[in-house]
């Protein structure tokens, strides 16, 4: 995920989010990171789960369509 970053930069970035937010504050902020990470997920879930519905009612009409022309 963090194929550039090594160690050193975590460090700095740690230490300025320390000094910038206060240490009462990095609780709160990664509460806040979690839930919209949380957010997030469920939003990609509700995208993918709409396009396989999508998927399956293209399906069903397409083989529906090829049983009433198989009919005729």
């Amino acid at each position: 995920m963090f194929s550039g970053i090594g160690a050193p930069e975590v460090l700095i970035i740690a230490i300025f989010v320390l000094v910038f937010f206060g240490a009462k504050r990095i609780p709160e902020l990664a509460r806040g990171v979690g839930q919209g990470i949380k957010e997030f997920r469920q939003a990609s879930k509700d995208i993918k789960q709409e396009i396989e519905e999508s998927s399956r009612d293209i399906n069903d009409a397409v083989d529906k369509d090829k049983t009433t022309s198989n009919s005729k």
